[in-house]
C-alpha cells in the first residue's frame, strides 16, 4: 500500500479520542531526500507519533511545530534541509532539503473531510487531496491527475502552490493456486506494499501450515475472485497450470480492470489458453492483457527467482515501464 495510507485512519482515531492529532505531510523534496513526497507523520496531542516525514532527521522539530499548530488551529509550511552527516545516519548517500505541510484535524483539516479521506480507503476509492499551501483552501476529488493515481506520485502542480496527495487503495495481489511459487511470491509483495491473498480449494495446499498467518480462500477461484472484486490497484496471478482453476480467474480478470494479469505456463500452454479464451468470446485486446508466461524473461530458476520475475514484471505494468 501507498506509504502515508493508514495515516489519516490513526489521526482520525486520536482526534476521536480526545487527544488532538495533526498530519504532518512531505509536500516537496530537493536532492536525496530521506521520504518520497506525500510520506506522512500522525503527531497526536500528547506527543505520539507514528509514520515518518524523514526516516528520523527532522521528526523532533515537525513534533515541536504540530503541538504549536494543534494550539492555534493553523496550518504550518516547513522547510527544512536534512545535512550530509544526519542523512548518512538514516542510511542515505548524501543530503537533502522538505517541505512539510503541518496540518492539525479538526481547525485547518476539517474532521468530516479526514471521514471521508478514510472511507475511501475502505470502499478501496482512489482519492486526491488537494490543498492551497497558501491559503489554505482543501478538497477532495476523484477525478483528474490521471497520471499521478498512476504513478502513486503525490506532488506540487505547476502553478507551485497546489499540493496534491494521492491516496490510493492499496495495491492487492491475488494469487490462485497455493503452490511453491506462491510461498515465495506472498512475503516478497508482502515487503513491496501489497496485500495478498490465495485462492486454492486444494485445502491440503493452501493450509495454514504452507501460509501461516494469510490470507486463504478455499472456494472455487470464480467465486472468490467475485467475492474479492478485481479493480485498477489488484495484480492478478494465476499459478495453477490446471484450466479448470485458472481459467474462471482467468476470465473474471479480463473482464475487470485490474492492472496486471499473469499465468504460468510454457508458450504452448498459453497457447492452448487463448484457443480456450477465443472460444469462450473473449478478444485478440482482451486476451493480450495477459502476461505469459508469467514474469520478466531474467532466467530464473526455481520458485524464488520465479517469484522475483513476478513481482519484477508486476512493478514494471503498475508504474507504467511495460505494457
Amino acid at each position: 500500500m501507498s506509504e502515508h495510507f493508514d495515516i489519516p485512519r490513526i489521526a482520525l482515531d486520536w482526534h476521536r479520542d480526545g487527544h488532538g492529532a495533526a498530519i504532518a505531510t512531505v509536500v516537496e523534496t530537493w536532492g536525496s531526500a530521506p521520504r518520497r513526497t506525500g510520506s506522512q507523520l500522525a503527531i497526536a496531542g500528547d506527543g505520539r507519533i507514528e509514520g515518518s516525514v524523514s526516516g528520523g532527521c527532522v521528526e523532533g522539530a515537525v513534533l515541536v511545530e504540530a503541538l504549536e499548530a494543534l494550539e492555534d488551529g493553523r496550518h504550518r509550511l516547513l522547510e527544512y534541509g536534512v545535512s550530509d552527516d544526519d542523512a548518512f545516519a538514516v542510511g542515505l548517500a548524501c543530503g537533502g532539503t522538505i517541505r512539510v505541510l503541518v496540518e492539525p484535524v479538526g481547525t485547518a483539516l476539517p474532521v468530516d473531510m479526514l471521514e471521508r479521506l478514510v472511507a475511501a480507503r475502505d470502499a478501496r476509492r482512489a482519492v486526491a487531496y488537494e490543498v492551497d499551501l497558501d491559503s489554505g483552501t482543501r478538497r477532495l476529488v476523484e477525478d483528474g491527475h490521471a497520471q499521478r493515481f498512476r504513478m502513486d506520485r503525490s506532488g506540487v502542480e505547476e502553478d507551485g502552490r497546489t499540493f496534491v496527495a494521492i491516496h490510493n487503495p492499496p495495491l492487492r495481489l491475488i494469487i490462485v493456486g497455493a503452490v511453491h511459487i506462491a510461498q515465495a511470491l506472498v512475503p516478497m509483495a508482502r515487503i513491496a506494499g501489497y496485500d495478498p491473498v490465495i485462492i486454492d480449494p486444494r485445502e491440503a495446499f493452501a493450509s495454514d501450515a504452507r501460509f501461516p498467518g494469510e490470507r486463504m480462500l478455499h472456494d472455487w477461484p470464480d467465486e472468490a475472485v467475485a467475492a474479492l472484486g478485481l479493480d485498477a490497484r489488484t495484480a492478478l496471478v494465476l499459478l495453477t497450470h490446471d484450466p479448470k482453476l485458472d481459467d474462471p480467474a482467468l476470465m473474471a480478470g479480463l473482464a475487470a480492470d485490474c492492472f496486471y494479469i499473469g499465468a504460468l505456463g510454457s508458450t504452448r500452454t498459453h497457447a492452448r489458453r487463448v484457443d480456450r479464451l477465443v472460444a469462450a468470446g473473449f478478444t485478440e485486446a482482451q486476451i493480450g492483457r495477459i502476461h505469459a508466461p508469467v514474469g520478466l524473461d531474467i532466467g530464473a530458476a526455481g520458485p524464488a527467482e520465479i517469484a522475483v520475475s513476478v513481482l519484477a514484471e508486476m512493478t514494471a505494468v503498475l508504474r507504467g515501464k511495460r505494457p
